[in-house]
């Protein structure tokens, strides 16, 4: 086999990668900023290394045997990874496929229309421009190593520990309405489903990795309380709601995400399909708890 995966950012996604992809690899090794952490990953059987944003030997020489590369750390000003590594090319000499985890966000706000990967880009807040500017630098560093780039646009991420379940467990749970603002969902298992679909094809595409039912958020919340058997709390009007700015930025990117062609090429079969399915099955289950 001798395939090795390293993992920037081994975090609630790339948890998620790693598990499905395990049977795939030789080694797999995740980096991570807390000691605890990268301590916990090795008690689990992965190689774990820190990165603060800095070069170290123990991080090149992890890169130097990767033929797999997945990157799910959010830029800043800057990419870290690239800033820390500016001859990341030279130093992964294995590399064979390179996955970046990005969000729905670069595609802005289309006013509640349909998207898909063929869309035109409007990102409207800070972070989403920043992401544009990661997608695209790290598709320039794949083409220069010659090896295929999966870019994957992810929706709200919600699985195990995160979720309105526990939001509403929290007491921190909210109805917040803003007529005609609807978005995308995706369970991290299905994100799991599709870096590691497409590291086995070793496909080079852009998709989106959502559900198929982009939905006012207030509708989740409120069937969230019904299966808790719980009254949901009042509706705030978006106008008036006392919120942070960058939750208040969200609400400014309103589109409904096709999620088509990463059925066609990797053959997703997405588990997490819907709100109403999901929350459902998060009951049932109990695996909404962390």
């Amino acid at each position: 086999m001798n395939k090795k995966l390293f993992i920037f950012g081994f975090g609630f996604s790339s948890r998620e990668i790693a598990r499905q992809s395990k049977p795939y690899f030789e080694t797999i090794c995740g980096s991570s900023r807390s000691r605890e952490k990268v301590d916990a990953l090795r008690a689990e059987g992965y190689q774990a290394e820190i990165f603060d944003g800095k070069s170290t030997t123990e991080l090149e020489a992890r890169l130097a045997e990767a033929t797999h590369l997945v990157m799910s750390i959010s830029p800043g000003e800057e990419d870290p990874v690239l800033s820390a590594f500016p001859d990341l090319q030279s130093i992964c000499s294995r590399l064979e496929w390179i996955g970046y985890l990005s969000t729905v966000g670069v595609y802005g706000d289309h006013d509640g229309a349909w998207v898909d990967e063929r869309s035109e880009l409007r990102p409207v807040s800070k972070r989403s421009l920043q992401r544009v500017e990661a997608e695209e630098a790290w598709a320039a560093l794949a083409e220069k190593a010659g090896v295929p780039f999966s870019l994957f646009r992810l929706s709200g991420i919600y699985g195990p520990g995160r979720n309105w379940f526990v939001n509403i467990e929290k007491g921190t749970s909210r109805r917040l309405v803003k007529p005609g603002q609807v978005f995308n969902r995706i369970h991290r298992e299905d994100i799991g489903q599709a870096v590691t679909l497409a590291m086995r094809k070793n496909v080079g595409e852009v998709f989106n990795i959502t559900d198929d039912d982009p939905a006012p958020p207030q509708d989740v919340v409120t069937y969230a309380h019904e299966l808790m058997g719980k009254t949901p709390p009042p509706e705030i009007h978006f106008e008036t709601a006392d919120i942070s700015p960058m939750a208040r930025s969200f609400y400014g990117e309103n589109k409904r995400v096709r999620n088509q062609k990463s059925k066609d090429v990797l053959g997703m079969q997405y588990k997490w399909p819907n709100y109403r399915t999901s929350l459902k099955r998060l009951w049932d289950e109990g695996s909404w708890k962390a």
